[in-house]
């Protein structure tokens, strides 16, 4: 049996069990996952880096975070509010958002002091310090946050299957359980690559927030007085 004969036979594309839908699905569920994660993380990592407050809180959450296991999560979850994809998306946002909180309050936290400083001195108020230099100046962590978000979420959400709903994870345990191994192969395969292609895409966005960040390329701060 050769491996790749599941994913090069073309009427396994089509169809509501078909890769491409399964593979819309897993990219769904990541896209999701992570925009709900980064909207609850990004606004709390710029507070938190912004007055310097938190930061042992943050660093505490991230830990017990990473300590969860995944699947018993999944399945307490599970129990206590059914099967379906809104228990699958808890558990991804969950365990999305301490690498983004994380990023995010330690790029506006370690922002170039000397940019601050003179930013404080034109006059900027809070909101128009964080929004004119420290995001700016954090952007490539954060992308870098969002970056290991996306490769942990794609990888977890394989195991969407276990809670009844689609994704890749469907081919694969679907492909264990009839021993189609091709089909199994085929899943892990497509997660891979997914991973593959969604880090390349932030890696890049990260290179291009990286580049209009650089110390040499940054204009002065400057704001309106008036009197």
């Amino acid at each position: 049996m050769n491996l790749f004969d599941f994913v090069f036979d073309a009427a396994n594309w089509s169809g509501n069990d078909g890769i491409g839908y399964r593979l819309a699905e897993h990219l769904a569920y990541t896209v999701i996952s992570v925009l709900a994660a980064a909207l609850i993380a990004i606004p709390l990592g710029l507070l938190i880096g912004h007055t310097g407050r938190g930061g042992v809180l943050v660093i505490g959450l991230s830990n017990a975070a990473r300590a969860i296991p995944t699947l018993g999560l999944l399945v307490l979850i599970v129990l206590l509010l059914g099967t379906g994809i809104f228990p699958v998306i808890l558990v991804l946002v969950v365990l999305a958002i301490p690498p983004i909180l994380t990023a995010t309050a330690a790029g506006v936290s370690g922002a170039d002091r000397e940019a601050v400083h003179a930013a404080r001195a034109l006059g900027m108020t809070a909101g128009q310090l964080v929004a004119k230099i420290e995001w700016p100046l954090a952007l490539p962590l954060v992308i870098s946050g969002l970056r290991s978000a996306t490769l942990q979420v794609v990888a977890t959400a394989t195991i969407a299957a276990y809670a009844t709903v689609g994704g890749l994870g469907r081919l694969v345990f679907d492909g264990i359980r009839v021993r189609d191994y091709s089909q199994a192969f085929s899943g892990a395969l497509l997660v891979a690559l997914l991973a593959i292609v969604l880090d390349a895409a932030l890696g890049l966005a990260g290179w291009l927030a990286a580049g209009r960040a650089r110390p040499g390329r940054r204009r002065t701060p400057s704001v309106a007085v008036t009197t």
